[in-house]
């Protein structure tokens, strides 16, 4: 049931039984017809890619898991079982615990063996959250993660993008070899620094290199977090530093420590906070970029000073 059974026959059942069991087959089967399909969409056909949504931070400690996982849960929201969220800090990832969460498989499993290119088997390894999300852990074990390559994350990412409409990637931080690998099949980029002098920096420090590489998406917006008047810092300051815009401010405030210690991401809970209000309309930006990209247009910039 697991690997996606839906009915069961019997090796001696009547012709008649098992006609009726092939046309309930073909009743499932005729709307997705063996295409790349998104998976798990009843009545779901798609000969697009989905888009890859990497969200990523220059240093730890910025509410970067917050983020991707609020992110995650609000695009499930909309259309259950259309996203999948992936847990690219291969030594030290959260993402399970900040979603409550005990997985059979993690992301070693998944990018090696049978599931690594079958989009069959590789269902069976995701771990389905109760909120409609589909989930790729991180290891437990740092030493199965060294065996996990920038090139098993590019397949892994290829075969995810091909059945799901959207892939969310939570990063480690910094620019690792595997973000590397990542940000050169991303769609949507979302940066997310904190509001202070080293983060800053470290995000300026960022924008310069993905420039200089060549790995600028085109896509992508500026989350500030921990916004508070008592950090000495302004977001005028912070759009100085970086030159371009800060896309979303999101405040400090007690729920978010409340929410990661619960394991509820506070788009699940259907906060009211005016922390789950920015991330809210992180997921509509994402959102109407998906929209606009269905009408044959180029995905939406999020909005930026000095056009790189």
């Amino acid at each position: 049931m697991r690997a996606g059974v839906r009915d069961i026959v019997m090796p001696g059942a009547p012709v008649e039984e098992m006609k009726k069991a092939l046309e309930r087959a073909a009743t499932h089967s005729g709307p997705r017809v063996m295409q790349q399909g998104t998976l798990g969409v009843p009545g779901a056909v798609s000969t697009q890619r989905g888009k890859v949504v990497t969200v990523a931070s220059p240093k730890g400690g910025v509410g970067k898991t917050t983020v991707s996982t609020n992110l995650a849960v609000g695009l499930a929201q909309r259309l259950p079982q259309s996203t999948v969220l992936v847990d690219l800090d291969v030594h030290f990832g959260d993402v399970g615990s900040a979603l409550n969460i005990t997985a059979e498989y993690s992301l070693p499993d998944m990018a090696h063996g049978p599931a690594a290119h079958d989009p069959l088997a590789l269902k069976s390894y995701l771990f389905q959250h109760q909120t409609g999300l589909y989930v790729v852990p991180g290891s437990e074990s740092p030493a199965a993660a060294d065996a996990v390559t920038s090139k098993d994350v590019v397949n892994l990412l290829d075969t995810l993008a091909g059945q799901f409409k959207y892939v969310v990637v939570d990063t480690a931080p910094g620019l690792s070899e595997h973000t590397l690998a990542v940000l050169d099949q991303t769609d949507i980029l979302v940066l997310v620094t904190s509001l202070d002098v080293p983060g800053v920096r470290g995000l300026r420090k960022e924008l310069d290199t993905l420039r200089d590489i060549g790995l600028m998406v085109e896509s992508r917006s500026v989350v500030l977090n921990f916004m508070h008047p008592s950090r000495g810092i302004s977001v005028a300051d912070v759009e100085a530093s970086i030159d371009r815009k800060v896309d979303f401010q999101i405040p400090q405030s007690n729920s978010v420590p409340i929410s990661v210690n619960q394991g509820i991401p506070l788009l699940q809970a259907g906060s009211r906070d005016p922390v789950a209000k920015q991330l809210k309309a992180l997921v509509d930006a994402v959102d109407a970029g998906e929209k606009a990209g269905e009408k044959g247009r180029r995905f939406f910039d999020f909005g930026h000073k000095k056009e790189a």
